[in-house]
């Protein structure tokens, strides 16, 4: 037919299911069971044909049903239960935020992708949902909090895996007007539309607006009528395309998504940028107070004084970077702009690597990020000091350790990824408001007084769920790629409810080792097939579709998933999403991580997995280094570096054999009280330290309110205290060439602990004042490096009584930091210079 357009005709909803419509359009129902049961039991089949999409499943669910949901008395019954709950959220005002927060200024969060629900596939992986879980999280502790991102119209790739299990890719266009989303309106009750200069060309964008609970997120668009086809496509596909569209999409998140926040008129006075893609956020917020009169140095303090930067890559390759004439096309008018240099402006992001034999200058959006922030952190304990050491390059002469990266580990929503089951078998114990205090230890302790049939029976169920969704979704796939009859009657037979079962789900990069399980390959046989303690896995997880050794390790998988030995033992799901997460990480008895350390920045599918009662058995990298108490599951590997991989492979894929066949094998099977209480110790360790309640917290705490009070002190005055900073850095600057440091210690051959030792030093300051100097001697032994101020006595000279406070061998330096009140660390200037 020729179409002339296409028109989309809402449902009438009975007068009494009313409110359906107003829950649909807030993904308050995603982290709500009984929200989703109601859509779910108009029509089930709908419900599971488009990805339990409330919104869509109205549009197309009879009439005739409606009307008859609205004269069944227990549907309405469990709809006004979910009604009142849903108002009791949104009108709370008594919040988390309310008692311990009050002075927080508002917050806007920034992430290339997001994570909320299979329905809305504009998530790649774990960061994607880390930032939904965030932005779920600041809604419950009433945070004032708006989210900006990108509206991937194709997502980011439907994943199939064909009959010879090599993963293909399919992009499906998003019908928006069948989402839980709607197009965001000015104060003024206009659509919010801004623009953008990309490469001298005027970028159009329309913003859209998602309702999560109490906060809202705004996703940027480019697929309008007065964009030309190929700037339509800018905002097609997540981390699809060549460098030069992801720069573009860059360049839109971090400026569109700023004249975004301005258009609607949301306030903002601390920004946080998740990942490096949103650093150019940074551009627009100094052109802003430039044209306001400031000049580029005292805008940058003031902009950086309030912005945190949270890193997630310790992979180098993880950190984009550009080629400086590709940054020319699309920030060449910037420098004129931000009333500064190219030069200036690029130094702020300057990073020299060696590409195709070659020391080339280049735009890295991770260098950026730190320089335009005054707080920065990795996402666990371990990745804080890994990324320490990534970047020390920019703070030369400093130690690792003291480089200004700090870490908040991650955590998860865990009302998204806990089963009602569980959920409803925990309220017999913890207290009725439990799901408001998820973060305090003490609370779940009541873990304790559940008994080992009332657990074993809940995780029973919560596995026959996961076995029947795992069979019917490889006969869907078997069907499609033409499995013979005998086949698709296999699937009936996949996986048993009563063997021990292991997940494994992630995104395929090499160095997460999804293979490792397959190095002994006749040991694995033997231990799954053993006829009397079996073992059986679940692989899930995509590879970006330009890794080719990632999509490698899938079909790897699959292959042997179809050997006889393993043949209904292993089992490999296409298309990993929230939606098969979720089930697995409800339905295993033990999940499963074995990244290369220290590579895995975090990861959160096990804390999900633990929720449910599942223990990790996991390499002691990312949260499970914090996580693993000697009780609550079972580390693979030591603790350790390596320096021969294979070596390192080796020696983690012995640990993972030993450990399933000596400890957990035998304790699931043959000590089932045993198992139970590693059971419950993993709900009872891992539900409160990993909450994405805690994470959220922690960084309220340590970020949000500290740069609240920062950001408001440097811009007071018309950034009187951001100028006076930005003028002393360049006037320390231009001086710190003709400074000098000499210095001497009395350094015996041997000495007591506690036994102190003279130094002394002698500064040539260049004209700096003494006062905005320190002078100190360091000391450092093995890992552990201490700093003793110097006292000036005048004259350029410094000297000071340092003690040495245990036994061990020191080694003794005396350096110079450039310091003056109201920095963010000691270390802010970049300066050091050591005797």
């Amino acid at each position: 037919m020729n179409v002339l357009g296409q028109v989309t005709v809402l449902p009438e909803l009975p007068p009494a299911l009313a409110r359906l419509s107003d829950l649909a359009y807030n993904l308050y129902w995603s982290w709500t069971p009984h929200a989703q049961a109601l859509y779910r039991d108009l029509d089930a089949s709908l419900w599971e044909r488009f990805q339990h999409n409330p919104v869509r499943l109205l549009l197309e669910v009879p009439q005739a049903r409606l009307d008859e949901a609205a004269a069944d008395l227990a549907y309405l019954e469990r709809y006004r239960a979910v009604i009142a709950d849903f108002d009791a959220y949104l009108n709370k005002t008594d919040t988390w935020a309310s008692r311990h927060a009050s002075g927080l200024a508002p917050v806007a969060y920034f992430s290339m992708e997001y994570g909320f629900h299979e329905s809305l596939p504009i998530y790649s992986g774990g960061l994607g949902v880390l930032a939904g879980d965030h932005c779920k999280s600041a809604s419950d502790l009433g945070l004032p909090f708006t989210a900006v991102g990108m509206l991937f119209h194709q997502g980011y790739f439907r994943q199939m895996l064909n009959r010879d299990g090599w993963q293909e890719e399919a992009y499906d266009e998003l019908d928006l007007t069948t989402l839980p989303l709607r197009p965001a309106h000015t104060p003024a009750g206009e659509e919010a539309r801004v623009s953008v200069q990309i490469a001298g060309r005027e970028v159009h964008v329309r913003v859209w607006e998602l309702l999560i609970g109490r906060i809202r997120v705004l996703l940027l668009d480019t697929n309008v009528p007065e964009n030309s086809p190929e700037d339509r496509k800018l905002t097609a596909r997540l981390y699809g395309g060549n460098q030069e569209l992801r720069f573009q999409q860059y360049v839109l998140l971090g400026v569109a998504g700023i004249r975004a926040l301005r258009a609607l008129e949301v306030p903002a006075q601390v920004y946080h940028m998740n990942e490096g893609h949103a650093a150019l956020l940074g551009l627009e917020r100094v052109r802003e107070l430039v044209g306001g009169g400031l000049d580029f140095r005292t805008a940058t303090e003031a902009v950086a004084a309030s912005t945190l930067f949270t890193t997630h890559t310790p992979v180098p390759a993880g950190n984009d970077a550009f080629a400086y004439d590709l940054v020319d096309r699309y920030l060449g008018g910037w420098p004129e702009a931000l009333g500064t240099t190219r030069d200036d402006l690029y130094a702020l992001a300057r990073h020299d690597q060696q590409w195709d034999g070659h020391w080339v200058p280049t735009f890295s959006m991770t260098v950026f990020a730190l320089a335009m922030s005054r707080a920065a952190n990795g996402v666990s304990e371990l990745h804080g000091e890994v990324s320490r050491d990534m970047w020390k390059f920019l703070y030369p002469g400093a130690e690792a350790a003291e480089v200004p990266i700090g870490h908040v580990t991650n955590g998860a929503h865990n009302l998204t990824f806990t089963s009602q089951a569980m959920r409803d078998l925990l309220s017999t114990v913890l207290p009725g408001d439990w799901t408001e205090h998820l973060e305090d230890e003490a609370m779940w302790e009541a873990i304790e007084r559940l008994t080992d049939t009332q657990l074993s029976e809940v995780q029973r169920d919560m596995k026959r769920e996961m076995v029947a969704f795992v069979r019917s979704r490889v006969r869907e796939q078997g069907l499609r790629n033409g499995a013979s009859a005998s086949d698709l009657a296999a699937t009936d037979g996949l996986l048993s409810e009563d063997a021990l079962t292991i997940g494994f789900a992630r995104r395929f990069a090499t160095y997460k080792r999804a293979t490792l399980l397959f190095r002994d390959r006749e040991r694995l046989a033997r231990i799954v097939n053993d006829p009397e303690r079996p073992v059986q896995f679940v692989f899930a997880g995509k590879a970006h579709p330009a890794d080719n050794p990632g999509k490698a390790f899938i079909q790897e998988i699959y292959r042997m998933s179809q050997q006889p030995e393993f043949r209904g033992k292993i089992v490999i799901l296409e298309n990993y999403d929230m939606n098969v997460a979720r089930h697995l990480v409800q339905g295993v008895d033990i999940w499963l991580n074995n990244p290369r350390r220290p590579l895995e920045a975090s990861g959160t599918s096990g804390m999900k997995a633990s929720f449910n009662g599942a223990p990790n058995f996991s390499i002691l990298d990312g949260w499970w280094r914090e996580g693993y108490d000697g009780t609550n599951g079972w580390p693979i590997g030591e603790e350790r570096e390596y320096a021969d991989l294979n070596v390192q492979d080796e020696a983690d894929a012995h640990s993972l054999y030993t450990t399933l066949e000596d400890q957990i094998v035998p304790s699931y099977y043959g000590d089932r009280a045993g198992w139970a209480r590693t059971v419950r110790r993993a709900i009872r360790t891992v539900s409160p330290r990993f909450s994405m309640q805690r994470q959220v917290i922690d960084y309220v705490r340590q970020y949000y309110v500290p740069l609240s009070e920062r950001g408001a002190a440097l811009s007071a005055g018309n950034a009187a205290r951001a100028r006076q900073i930005a003028e002393w850095k360049a006037w320390v600057r231009g001086q710190w060439p003709h400074t000098r440091l000499s210095a001497s210690a009395d350094l015996p051959a041997t000495a007591r602990p506690g036994q102190t030792v003279e130094v002394r030093a002698q500064v040539q300051s260049a004209g700096i004042r003494p006062e905005d100097l320190r002078v100190e001697a360091v000391l450092k032994r093995g890992d552990d490096v201490t700093r003793f101020p110097l006292e000036r006595q005048g004259d350029g000279s410094y000297r000071a009584a340092v003690p040495l406070p245990g036994s061990g061998l020191y080694t003794v330096g005396v350096r110079m930091v450039p310091v003056i009140e109201g920095l963010s660390n000691g270390l802010e200037a970049g300066l050091i210079r050591w005797a």
